[in-house]
């Protein structure tokens, strides 16, 4: 049911006395359809999805903790679809056009803001890169503007321009790039797939799962007891692995810490975001005015949401180079959140090894932008038992066969041995 104006004028003035919750606090059955295990937003935009797009509405979404407990809330909230290879770059461009919509769509204001984001070119070869990137973009239908010095100049006057090591020689630009509220979206998906059928459980870890004689998986075994599935889908970020080999399943994938900071807030200075092309720093201003920014992994392998301090010094070191206004701000606070890093850098999103399983991981730096599209995707997969055409290259088997998605320049890649 959609608000009138009259509907938040009274529960403005009454302090929402007349609100209720966004979506029920549903107890488990004991069976369902489709059995979705996580509660970020991967997997509520895959309950959602899979309810209005294809009918199928007995379904469970399974959180260990609160929603919006684990990455959905522990992220830099960036979305575009600047990516070069075409087993991305449509998918992501797909997602962009997604979250254009996404607030009409779940009537819910996910505060998505399509400020842009301009990747800063330091040295003629990266120039050549980013018009090859920017090609690629364009033939998917994606906006993309090369940018010259002065027009970088223009838009960022703050930034250091005339560093010796790291002169800013332009950028690549996507001006429908944004930003958007993260807690808002899995809040806006939770609202969206509970209207339409979705049970929601919150508090219910799942400790393991239940096969039949042949081998297939039939439901999982949780906190508040069994939970028979026809389909079970993992949708757990960095907590892949863990849930896969109680399968006895290993996954290409590693879990490692990704921190991200924010500063004391300032009134408006950074108009989009911004990436610096000769370290990992990339760097945004929320609607309170506090910089958001983040750089490298930690470089270790992790299940904890939480940091170490050499890598803090690193971001810094980054964000001084290109931006040395910064260091007259106080760090306010920062914060981990695990990366499910692949071989390639690029997403899994498949049906899986084993009969009635299916997978979502595998999304290293791209997890939070592609939220509406991983959801739109891996929907279609449970429900038809095959890949969507924008994610057919994800696919678990790339491994082997080598046909990987060899995206360079997206973001650290992991350490895999």
């Amino acid at each position: 049911m959609r608000y009138s104006l009259l509907n938040v004028i009274v529960n403005g003035l009454t302090g929402n006395r007349f609100t209720g919750p966004a979506w029920r606090d549903a107890a488990p059955k004991p069976a369902y359809d489709v059995v979705i295990v996580g509660g970020g937003g991967h997997g509520l935009a895959t309950a959602y999805y899979l309810a209005k797009e294809h009918g199928i509405r007995n379904v469970a979404v399974l959180e260990k903790g609160w929603i919006g407990s684990g990455n959905a809330g522990r992220n830099t909230t960036i979305f575009r679809s600047n990516y070069l290879l075409p087993g991305n770059q449509p998918f992501y461009e797909w997602s962009v056009k997604l979250w254009e919509g996404l607030e009409q769509e779940l009537n819910y204001n996910v505060m998505a803001s399509q400020r842009g984001i301009v990747n800063l070119i330091h040295s003629d070869a990266q120039r050549d890169a980013y018009v090859r990137r920017g090609n690629a973009m364009r033939l998917s239908g994606a906006d993309a503007e090369l940018l010259d010095r002065e027009q970088v100049r223009a838009m960022m006057p703050f930034l250091d321009f005339d560093n010796a090591r790291f002169p800013i020689k332009g950028g690549l630009m996507q001006a429908r790039a944004g930003t958007a509220r993260h807690d808002a979206v899995v809040w806006g998906y939770a609202r969206g797939a509970d209207a339409l059928g979705v049970d929601i459980i919150q508090n219910c870890e799942v400790r393991g799962f239940t096969r039949d004689a042949a081998g297939r998986v039939t439901g999982v075994e949780t906190t508040r007891g069994t939970i028979g599935a026809k389909k079970v889908a993992l949708a757990v970020a960095g907590s892949s692995s863990r849930l896969a080999a109680k399968l006895d399943l290993r996954l290409p994938i590693e879990s490692q810490v990704l921190q991200a900071f924010v500063s004391e807030a300032i009134k408006p200075l950074v108009p989009g975001v911004v990436t610096f092309g000769a370290g990992h720093f990339y760097i945004s201003q929320s609607d309170k005015g506090g910089l958001v920014f983040g750089g490298d992994l930690d470089g270790y392998n992790s299940y904890a949401q939480r940091g170490n301090l050499p890598v803090i010094e690193d971001v810094c070191e980054g964000g001084m180079a290109v931006m040395p206004l910064i260091g007259r701000l106080k760090l306010l606070r920062q914060w981990g959140g695990l990366c499910d890093m692949s071989m390639d850098g690029s997403p899994i999103i498949d049906v899986g090894p084993l009969p009635g399983l299916y997978l979502n991981t595998g999304w290293s730096y791209g997890g939070f932008k592609a939220t509406p599209a991983s959801g739109w995707c891996f929907a279609h997969t449970i429900a038809r038992d095959e890949a969507h055409p924008l994610s057919a290259a994800m696919r678990l088997d790339r491994f082997a066969t080598g046909y990987v998605i060899d995206e360079k320049g997206v973001g650290a890649q992991p350490n895999l041995h």
